[in-house]
């Protein structure tokens, strides 16, 4: 077991020697393994839900229960003006390493890989920015209706061209070194991904169908829609521009309508009651003063322990500051 270990921790160590040094710098290499990603799965992209929300291409991801696929994202980028670079995984050495995807001004080198949707294996051609606002190629993207600012470049597309779906670069896949553009991408200011993509990718990742191992490189629903209940939801969350810990518009308006329902019953119940409160209410009211009295009593207790040490001091001064006038405390030693 320990040679075992020791030759996969000399094929990572000789993964990472191996990478050109402009990339090791922009690209971290988080596992490397000896197995080879399925091919990139053929499907159909769902439309854009919100202009100014990039397309983030699909993937295979790599856990503890091996490679699976995590759907691509339409997702808003960290700051206006930045496109996403994928991630692709690399095989160097014996092994299959991940160089992560980043966001920056340049689309860079993402291992020849032909992800799709403008992501050709080669450069970008979902868009472009101008004058703060990204503009969609309906060639290469599917925009929903209404969005405003498009156009149509189709000279990406050659007809008859064989497509490699090879999901990694190196020897048995995709044959492509960086060209100047890329290498000179790499060493550009570069952002890692949102949070809405990290929590895309645990969903991703907790959904047994997404394996390799389950559906033997062809998901069910490679599209990301309809892969699971909690997923939809949490593009629907992302549409909306609602992050981790936030609510959506509908959310709120539904917490508002139970307390709205809570005092009409309330009001209702007091009605009832000859227009007093009613046992509930008088019940409620009891335990809060209840509460605020022994606060009162614990607060008096605790002042008065503090100012023991304090030089017997009826009050001693404030944690931060001062007490009496000038910032001096009326406490202290007697003068």
């Amino acid at each position: 077991m320990r040679t075992l270990l020791k030759a996969r921790y000399l094929v990572f160590f000789a993964l990472l020697l191996a990478i050109p040094a402009a990339s090791h710098a922009q690209i971290g290499v988080g596992v490397a393994i000896t197995v080879a990603p399925p091919a990139i799965p053929v499907y159909e992209q769902p439309p854009c839900p919100t202009e100014g929300f990039l397309w983030t291409p699909g993937y295979w991801a790599y856990g503890t229960g091996g490679y699976y696929w995590t759907p691509g994202l339409w997702v808003a980028p960290p700051h206006v003006g930045l496109l996403w670079t994928p991630g692709y995984w690399g095989f160097v050495g014996g092994a299959y390493g991940w160089h992560g995807g980043y966001w920056g001004p340049h689309v860079g080198y993402y291992g020849g890989i032909n992800y799709g949707f403008g992501y050709g294996g080669v450069g970008f051609w979902g868009g472009r920015w101008e004058g703060g606002a990204f503009r969609y190629n309906t060639a290469a993207w599917h925009v929903g209706a209404g969005f405003h600012g498009v156009y149509e470049d189709r000279s990406f597309i050659h007809a008859g061209a064989e497509v490699n779906r090879a999901s990694f670069n190196g020897e048995g896949g995709v044959h492509y070194a960086p060209n100047a553009g890329e290498r000179a991408a790499m060493n550009e200011q570069h952002f890692g991904r949102t949070p809405d993509q990290v929590s895309h990718q645990n969903y991703a990742r907790v959904d047994k169908g997404n394996y390799a191992s389950v559906n033997h490189g062809s998901p069910a629903h490679p599209e990301g829609m309809g892969v699971n209940a909690r997923q939809d939801r949490q593009q629907n969350r992302i549409n909306q521009g609602v992050h981790s810990g936030q609510l959506t518009p509908g959310e709120t308006s539904h917490i508002e309508h139970q307390e709205t329902n809570i005092h009409n019953e309330a009001a209702s119940d007091r009605a009832a009651n000859g227009g007093h409160l009613t046992g509930a209410e008088h019940n409620q009211i009891e335990h809060q003063q209840n509460h605020e009295s022994q606060k009162i009593y614990n607060d008096k207790h605790n002042a008065r322990t503090d100012a023991h040490p304090n030089g017997g001091a009826k009050n001693a001064p404030k944690a931060g500051g001062g007490g009496g006038k000038g910032g001096e405390g009326k406490g202290g030693e007697k003068k």
